[in-house]
């Protein structure tokens, strides 16, 4: 298989939220070449309202393998880290990692939609991506449409996420 770039968005919102993106960080190196971060952000939870606010962030990278298995070694680290199965959907979390986008592939099964299905309304999402890969096609499955990062970003509602000054890599 050749070599693809993907994006994966991090978030965290229980214990120490900073170690643990860095902790994504450190083992997204031995699934990710070439890996890229954003800058760490803070907001607001989006759909589930009393729980903490989250630090949020992107990363880029390559990759050879396929999708599914990126997804795997994704939800490896999350266990890695302390996150448990069964919580509330969006509750609150030590560690989330999402496949955003895998090149400019597209995927809808079951078990993985790319680019993820909510990445469009997720500003939180989008300004760490906008830092790292402004350029990069976010299609969408249903239509022709095929708006950059940085369109998004322009008709998002950004008030409240803030970066901070931390770093991850």
């Amino acid at each position: 298989m050749n070599e693809v770039e993907v994006a994966v968005g991090l978030g965290s919102n229980d214990g120490n939220r900073l170690e643990n993106l860095r902790f994504a960080c450190r083992k997204l190196q031995a699934v990710l070449e070439n890996l890229v971060c954003s800058s760490v952000y803070e907001s607001e939870p989006m759909y589930y309202r009393p729980q903490p606010a989250f630090l949020n962030a992107c990363c880029t990278g390559h990759t050879r393998w396929p999708p599914h298995e990126v997804l795997s070694q994704l939800q490896d680290i999350e266990r890695a880290a302390g996150r448990q199965p069964g919580r509330p959907r969006f509750g609150p979390r030590i560690l989330d990692m999402d496949l955003l986008l895998y090149g400019e592939h597209t995927v809808s099964e079951e078990t993985l939609t790319v680019p993820h299905p909510r990445i469009r309304e997720r500003a939180f999402v989008l300004l760490p991506l906008l830092e790292i890969a402004p350029k990069w096609v976010v299609r969408n499955p249903t239509t022709t449409e095929l708006p950059t990062v940085t369109e998004l970003v322009a008709v998002l509602d950004t008030r409240g996420i803030l970066r901070t000054d931390h770093s991850l890599c």
